[in-house]
């Protein structure tokens, strides 16, 4: 603990945003971060607990609390007062295997159960969440970040099915390992769900292309267009490699169910999503190939963070209006007594993209306790929705959602985005591997601690084996599983 006094001389002071006025004309990144001085000042409010909540990853009323991948938080942190910036990566690389990732992307469980946050105000927590992503790009702007290249390598190898943080993080630890991976992914690009299915403005490209770039270079093969039970013999693959890890996500998206949903102009938010990545990628939006939402009213069915990251992407792209519809009530906005800390707190975050739609149209675009009940269409394309309040009612003993009686309105829409969810991953590639699914439609495994599916050499991680789930669980499941496909192929495990 560098300065035992910290957390009561600093204030919690946040990477601040660039104004949404200015943000939503571009796609860039849009955060503006404290300088050396003030980021170790922000470190030394660490408090280095006798039990650091934030590493601790709890479930706690249904809800995980803490950090998933255990980071020494109030180690690097110390580390991090002191201006040690290559201990301070060094001991988050320990446990982190993408914290540029996670610095920018995760909703920082840590933070939610930070001592200091103790009381309920979690805006006194410490800025973990800040202070990692500030380590990480200083190792990398210092050339601490070499690739780091195996002096032994084993006889093994491993297929690595899906190239999103799952599946790159099974590559990174078994290539460290020695063993020879190859990732095998479906999309043009590396990176699945990092690449395609969060926007650019949250998670740069470039950012994932120089993780990418750097696994390159310690070894890791990766091949693209490459669609395992399609264009790519699962078979084939299980008789060349000692162990395959299918890492494919949990991307069948939950349909529209509503009166009309076969109109043009209904799409799932995460199709639509990676076609503005593609088209801002390949060709800066010139080859027009995405739904383009310009001067469009856009509904999006779905409160989340995708949900969220369509109604940005809209307000970026043009949009006439934005509505985000949430079938749930509104969250309160401070933590209630039945939801004590170190609880996840229940509250109502405005994240990014209803900021935006507050500034650029003058209101909150969520409205909540609404779903869509019919969907209007002129010549087979969307042109309106009848929206209908609901409710959740007991029913028979059953938790049922009911519609409100006289609640019926109508609202303009020219694009719906359906970010409800996912039912899980997609058969394909589980029937083509012979694994078996969960009532879940997540593939099934041993046990509750395990990756091995019971079928010879198949193992599985991430979304694709825990359903849609965050980026840091992904990661934390891919560690988890690579140091099991280790221990499967030699016996033991170091890792």
């Amino acid at each position: 603990m560098g300065k035992n006094d910290g957390f009561m001389i600093y204030k919690r002071v946040e990477d601040s945003w660039i104004e949404p006025s200015s943000r939503i004309k571009n796609f860039k990144e849009f955060h503006n971060h404290l300088d050396d001085r003030e980021r170790r000042e922000q470190a030394a409010r660490c408090m280095n607990c006798g039990v650091p909540m934030c590493q601790s990853a709890i479930r706690l009323a249904g809800m995980v609390t803490g950090c998933p991948l255990h980071n020494f938080i109030p180690e690097w942190n110390d580390a991090l007062y002191k201006g040690q910036y290559d201990m301070a990566a060094w001991r988050l690389l320990k446990t982190s295997s993408f914290p540029e990732f996670t610095g920018r992307v995760c909703p920082a469980l840590c933070e939610k159960a930070c001592n200091c946050g103790n009381g309920g105000d979690i805006k006194e927590a410490v800025t973990i969440h800040d202070n990692e992503l500030y380590i990480i790009e200083k190792a990398f702007e210092s050339g601490y970040m070499k690739p780091q290249i195996p002096k032994v390598r084993s006889d093994k190898k491993i297929a690595v099915i899906g190239s999103g943080p799952a599946g790159l993080a099974v590559a990174d630890l078994l290539n460290r390992r020695g063993h020879n991976v190859t990732v095998y992914e479906r999309d043009d690009r590396i990176g699945g769900l990092l690449m395609y299915g969060i926007p650019n403005m949250k998670l740069d490209k470039k950012i994932v292309e120089r993780r990418v770039n750097l696994m390159k270079a310690e070894g890791v093969t990766f091949i693209t267009n490459a669609d395992a039970g399609r264009n790519v013999d699962a078979k084939q693959l299980l008789s060349e490699y000692d162990a395959v890890a299918l890492c494919c996500g949990a991307k069948k998206p939950r349909p529209l169910s509503a009166q009309g949903s076969e109109a043009q102009g209904i799409m799932f938010a995460v199709d639509w999503l990676k076609s503005v990545t593609k088209s801002l990628l390949d060709s800066d939006f010139s080859d027009k190939n995405f739904f383009d939402p310009k001067g469009k009213h856009v509904v999006i069915l779905g409160g989340g963070d995708t949900g969220n990251d369509c109604t940005g992407s809209s307000i970026r792209l043009g949009a006439a209006s934005v509505t985000q519809l949430e079938m749930m009530p509104c969250p309160p906005t401070e933590r209630q007594p039945n939801n004590p800390w170190p609880q996840w707190p229940k509250v109502l975050k405005t994240d990014y993209g209803a900021q935006e739609s507050i500034e650029k149209f003058g209101h909150d675009p969520r409205v909540y306790k609404t779903t869509i009940k019919e969907v209007y269409q002129k010549d087979g394309k969307v042109c309106g929705i009848k929206t209908v309040q609901v409710e959740f009612k007991n029913v028979d003993g059953k938790r049922t959602l009911c519609e409100i009686e006289g609640s019926e309105k109508e609202l303009p829409a020219d694009l719906i985005l359906i970010a409800a969810g996912f039912l899980g991953c997609e058969d394909y590639t589980a029937n083509a591997f012979g694994v078996p699914l969960s009532p879940r439609n997540t593939v099934a495994t041993s046990g509750a601690d395990s990756y091995f599916t019971g079928t010879d050499k198949v193992f599985t991680a991430g979304d694709m084996h825990r359903g849609q789930s965050l980026v840091v669980w992904a990661i934390a499941e891919g560690r988890e599983c690579a140091r099991e496909i280790d221990e499967y192929l030699m016996g033991y495990s170091n890792l």
